[in-house]
């Protein structure tokens, strides 16, 4: 068949989102904590993560490790996942805990960033609407993970696969 059917890259070719220089985030965080409302938090907390967008929306407080500074997402809930491991456990920054620690409704609702309807998380876009909102068409939520990855390449020196783990990508021969 490989013959046959077109190679990968041509079927499915690889859409990059748009993402801002590495150098311009803390001011755009800057720009974000200003904004009110659970999609700001939510965004916020997935620049400090680096997590997807529907990781970070469908988090639930009991996933959440406030003492151990984890946060243990579910494989069910990451991309590609499935099969492999039970969890990908997100270290908590000082800023992502204090970030979580002022949220409101711990005791209301299991999802860390509820919707507007009561019992549900906030919506897919959510986070393209604050963007949106805020003018910020060039960018795009999952951008900052290519953000993350820019910057982890650039100015740090870490290993390859150090850095796509904390992304949760599989770590292979791939470079």
């Amino acid at each position: 068949l490989e013959h046959k059917l077109p190679a990968k890259s041509v079927a499915s070719p690889v859409q990059h989102h748009k993402a801002m220089d590495y150098a311009e985030v803390a001011s755009f965080v800057s720009d974000l904590q200003s904004q009110e409302g659970m999609s700001a938090r939510a965004l916020e907390f997935l620049i400090l993560t680096c997590m997807r967008t529907g990781e970070v929306i469908g988090a639930q407080w009991p996933e959440i490790d406030l003492k151990k500074r984890a946060w243990r997402v579910p494989a069910t809930r990451m991309k590609g996942r499935k099969g492999k491991s039970k969890y990908h456990e997100v270290p908590l920054s000082a800023p992502a805990l204090k970030l979580l620690r002022a949220l409101p409704g711990k005791n209301k609702t299991a999802f860390v960033f509820p919707g507007g309807k009561d019992g549900l998380p906030l919506s897919n876009n959510a986070l393209l609407a604050l963007l949106k909102r805020m003018k910020r068409t060039d960018i795009t939520p999952h951008g900052f993970r290519s953000c993350y990855r820019d910057w982890a390449a650039d100015e740090t020196s870490y290993p390859r696969e150090v850095c796509e783990m904390v992304l949760a990508h599989s770590i292979g021969d791939q470079s």
